[in-house]
């Protein structure tokens, strides 16, 4: 299946400065770990050593957290859209 994914800007020097990459995968995870296989080392920057995303790092599919669906397990369709999305923090009003 194709997915796209889209690409935050702290990342894109890791695409060739691509917004978005299109991978294929049954699975969240398949999808990443496809990302990862055309983009070697980004995988390091969304994963945590043991495999998990991080807690800073949040991924969704379409509009939903996948935290909130089947995580890693979660399926996709052809055609769908995985946004990751580092966490803002910090600063003052």
């Amino acid at each position: 299946m194709s997915i796209t994914i889209r690409i935050p800007t702290q990342l894109r020097a890791l695409t060739g400065n691509n917004s978005e990459v299109v991978v294929t995968g049954a699975t969240v995870g398949e999808a990443l770990s496809g990302l990862e296989s055309a983009h070697p080392g980004i995988g390091e920057r969304i994963f945590d050593e043991t495999g998990k995303v991080r807690r800073f790092v949040n991924v969704f599919l379409s509009e939903e957290d996948v935290r909130f669906l089947n995580g890693l397990d979660t399926p996709v369709n052809d055609g769908q859209v995985i946004s990751i999305v580092p966490a803002v923090a910090g600063g003052s009003y």
